[in-house]
């Protein structure tokens, strides 16, 4: 008899064309007029525009102060150097997460040590920072990874408690809520990747949040020498004029016209979004070896825009039957999704062995003291080793088509409840997964 698995000769589970269901971001007529209004001006360089995206991105999240940068990865160095971040000191940073989380710690003369995650969340797992804090210890970094808001009140007592500083890293979870209270918005100082694949979208970009005014103003001395009339603080003084980091981390103000529409468009965008996932998370809810990724209704917590979703997988279910199998079943199904996430930045040998900075010594430790290594080895941090196998990339619905959602649940019921039929073909997963980025493509 024949398999009702696609991959075995059944009919495919996925019938429909989902036209634009998964298309991102949606540019509008809107977003094109504000676009050209900076072009013909010939104000491209210019920070006029980007003023006014500041002042709405900074007064929707309650917060003081905000400053545009050309990426997400300038905005995170310069929210360390903001924070006072320099050689010698230590971050602690979840090793699941997009590379620049850390790695610009490394420019400051800083390091980095990594904490595990939370398997119910994949967000840094407080119960694994403590134990991490040296005396270098500066700052704590939180990544609401994947959409999901780490668990920033436990993350909040033990900085406070060690006079330690947070960065959040938001640029996954634009929009989503930690209690009441929008991610970014919560920690001394944020920073948000705005590129054209992140939900909240304007092109290429990235932000700074806080209400600090010191912090405000290094972050204006390191980086952006065209805004140092703006500095009020006497120890920057002397370096006005030049920036303190050699860089110019301006924002392009076609970015900063796209996110002034964004702003206005993203709230019913982001609750569509919202709407069309939980559906599809609904109806994956108690699937044999399967479980969305989202936090539990009533935790307070929501996901924003639901950057790069997850599936949860668990192979102990389904007989040991690889994430790759599923996948490739589910592909038969046409449902593209792929296993794994970021690859665990500890294992990579720029956090190990190389010296990028030709000073002797692997660059992780070159500011340490002597003796000092700080390196984590292959079993050192098992939940983020053991994610590639257990975390499937999600559809992402950008409309809310209950018939297209359910035709994307029936492929993933149908691969679950038949797994038996997988088992025989099962060439196990590889040994290298997932990606050092999340690459979302736009029809998935």
């Amino acid at each position: 008899m024949t398999s009702p698995l696609a991959l075995l000769g059944g009919e495919k589970a996925v019938q429909s064309d989902p036209g634009n269901t998964f298309v991102w971001p949606i540019i509008t007529p809107e977003m094109e007029a504000a676009v050209l209004e900076v072009l013909r001006a010939g104000a491209m360089s210019g920070v006029d525009v980007t003023r006014k995206f500041e002042q709405e991105f900074a007064a929707w999240h309650g917060m003081t102060y905000a400053l545009a940068h050309n990426t997400g990865t300038a905005a995170l160095e310069t929210a360390m150097f903001a924070i006072g971040i320099g050689a010698g000191d230590e971050i602690i940073c979840p090793s699941l997460t997009y590379w620049a989380s850390a790695l610009p710690v490394y420019a400051l003369g800083g390091t980095v040590v990594f904490a595990d995650v939370a398997p119910h969340s994949l967000c840094i797992d407080p119960r694994d920072i403590e134990h991490r804090i040296t005396a270098r210890t500066k700052a704590i970094v939180a990544v609401h990874y994947k959409g999901y808001p780490a668990d920033m009140d436990a993350i909040m007592e033990i900085a406070r408690r060690h006079h330690l500083k947070v960065i959040e890293d938001g640029s996954h979870a634009h929009g989503a809520c930690y209690k009441g209270r929008l991610v970014g918005a919560i920690g001394d100082v944020s920073a948000f990747s705005l590129m054209s694949g992140k939900s909240f979208a304007v092109g290429e970009g990235g932000i700074l949040l806080t209400n600090d005014r010191a912090t405000y103003e290094r972050a204006i001395a390191f980086a952006h020498y065209e805004r140092h009339g703006e500095l009020t603080l006497e120890d920057l003084a002397p370096g006005a004029g030049l920036p303190l980091g050699g860089h110019k981390y301006r924002m392009h103000q076609l970015s900063s016209a796209v996110g002034r529409v964004q702003i206005k468009n993203y709230p019913a965008q982001m609750a569509e979004i919202d709407r069309a996932m939980n559906a599809f998370c609904d109806g994956i809810e108690g699937l044999r070896g399967l479980g969305p990724h989202r936090p539990p209704s009533g935790s307070g917590l929501t996901m924003g825009g639901w950057y790069a979703p997850s599936v949860k997988y668990c192979p102990e279910e389904l007989g040991g039957l690889s994430a790759t199998r599923f996948c490739q079943a589910l592909a038969a199904e046409r449902v593209t999704v792929t296993p794994g996430a970021n690859k665990p930045l500890h294992l990579h040998p720029l956090f190990n062995t190389l010296d990028v900075y030709r000073q002797g010594r692997p660059t992780r430790e070159a500011h340490l003291p002597q003796g000092a290594d700080i390196r984590q080895p292959e079993g050192s941090l098992p939940v983020t080793e053991e994610v590639q196998h257990r975390i499937l990339n999600a559809p992402w619905f950008k409309k809310y088509r209950p018939d297209i959602i359910a035709e994307y649940v029936a492929a993933f019921k149908k691969v679950s409840s038949h797994y038996q039929e997988l088992l025989p073909g099962d060439p196990g997963n590889p040994p290298d997964m997932g990606s050092w980025g999340l690459s979302v493509r736009r029809d998935a």
